[in-house]
C-alpha cells in the first residue's frame, strides 16, 4: 500500500457504493461494536478487530473477525480506523498513545480515515479530529443511536461529523450498519445531535414511566394507558418502542426482566455528556439536569446493567416506599 492508497480506497468506495474500501481496524467490540463489526464482515469487508477484554475477543472470533494483539497492530495498513470506545479519554490516550506504547495516529498510513463511532463530549470529538488532522489523517465522528437490538439489525441511526467529503466516504460503510445516516456538520456535530438526542430520550423515558406508575395507582390497565397515550399527544419512542412495562409492545425490554437494549449506565453517561454540554453553553435545561441525577442513582443502586427503562421499576419502589 502506497502513502496516497487509503484515502484513495475510501474515496473509490463513496463513489462507487463498494463494500471494497480495504481493511477496517475496528476498536472496542462489545456489546455495540461486536454486532457492527459482524455486519461489515458480512457486508464484504475486510475487519481486524481488537478489544482487550476476553470476552469480547472470544465473540468476535466465533464470528469470523480476525483479532489484532493490540490497537497499534490492527490499525497498522488500514484504511479506516474505526473506535467504539467507552468513553473520549479512552479514544484520546488511543490516537496518541500511552505508557511509551504508539499511538494509532503513529502507526496508521498518512491519509488513514479515524471515524469514531463512540459517544464523547462534543470538545474531546473536536480535539480527537484536530489530531487527525494535523498527523496528516481524515476524520469523522459518527455516535449511534439504536441501541443492541439496531446493532444487531444494521437499522441504527449515525450521527456523522465531519467535511462533506469525509462524510460521503464513511457514509457507504456506515449503511452496512445503519438505516439513516445524517450528516450533522463539521467535526463534533455527530456528538452534539446525540447528546442532545439522548437528552430527550433520558427525560422522556422517565415520564412514561412515571405515568405508568401513577396510571397503576389510579386504576389503569398498562394496555389501557398504551392505546391511549400511543395514539395522543403522549405518543413517543420511550412509549411505542421502548415501552416500559411488560405487555403493550412485546419486543420492549420490559418482557425479558429489562435485559439491555441500552443499559441504565449508559444512559447515566450519556446524561452526565448533555450536562456537560449544557454547562459549557449557559443553557438553562432544568429536566436535563433532573434526568441525569436520577439515572446517576438509578445506576448507582443497581440498575447499571438493567435496560434504562427499568428506571420503572425505581420509581414504582420509591411510591410503595414513600405510601407505607
Amino acid at each position: 500500500m502506497t502513502e496516497n492508497q487509503a484515502p484513495d480506497a475510501v474515496a473509490d468506495a463513496a463513489s462507487s457504493g463498494s463494500p471494497a474500501v480495504g481493511t477496517i481496524a475496528f476498536l472496542g467490540l462489545g456489546h455495540m461494536g461486536g454486532p457492527m463489526a459482524v455486519n461489515l464482515v458480512k457486508a464484504g469487508h475486510t475487519v481486524i478487530g481488537y478489544d482487550p477484554v476476553p470476552a469480547a475477543v472470544e465473540a468476535a472470533k466465533e464470528h469470523g473477525i480476525p483479532m489484532a494483539g493490540t490497537a497499534a497492530e490492527a490499525a497498522t495498513g488500514a484504511s479506516v480506523v474505526l473506535t467504539m470506545l467507552p468513553s473520549g479519554k479512552h479514544v484520546l490516550d488511543a490516537y496518541r498513545g500511552i505508557d511509551g506504547q504508539p499511538g494509532l495516529l503513529e502507526v496508521a498510513e498518512q491519509g488513514t480515515m479515524f471515524l469514531d463511532c463512540s459517544t464523547i463530549n462534543v470538545d474531546e470529538a473536536r480535539d480527537a479530529a484536530s489530531l487527525a488532522l494535523q498527523a496528516g489523517h481524515r476524520s469523522a465522528d459518527a455516535p449511534v443511536s439504536g441501541g443492541v437490538v439496531g446493532a444487531e439489525a444494521g437499522t441504527l441511526t449515525f450521527m456523522v461529523g465531519g467535511s462533506g467529503q469525509d462524510f460521503e466516504a464513511v457514509k457507504p460503510i456506515l449503511e452496512h450498519m445503519g438505516r439513516r445516516i445524517v450528516h450533522c456538520g463539521e467535526h463534533g456535530a455527530g456528538q452534539a445531535a446525540k447528546v442532545c438526542n439522548n437528552m430527550i430520550l433520558g427525560v422522556s423515558m422517565i415520564a412514561v414511566s412515571e405515568a405508568f406508575v401513577l396510571g397503576e395507582k389510579l386504576g389503569l390497565t398498562h394496555q389501557v394507558l398504551f392505546d391511549v397515550a400511543s395514539n395522543a399527544s403522549g405518543q413517543c419512542w420511550s412509549l411505542t418502542t421502548n415501552c416500559p412495562v411488560p405487555g403493550p409492545v412485546p419486543t420492549s425490554p420490559a418482557n425479558r426482566d429489562y435485559q439491555p437494549g441500552f443499559a441504565g449506565a449508559l444512559m447515566a453517561k450519556d446524561l452526565r455528556l448533555a450536562v456537560n454540554a449544557l454547562d459549557a453553553t449557559g443553557v438553562v435545561a432544568d429536566m436535563g439536569r433532573l434526568a441525569s441525577k436520577i439515572y446517576d442513582r438509578f445506576a448507582a443502586e443497581g440498575g447499571a446493567a438493567r435496560d434504562f427503562s427499568g428506571i420503572i421499576t425505581d420509581i414504582r419502589d420509591k411510591s410503595e416506599q414513600k405510601g407505607q
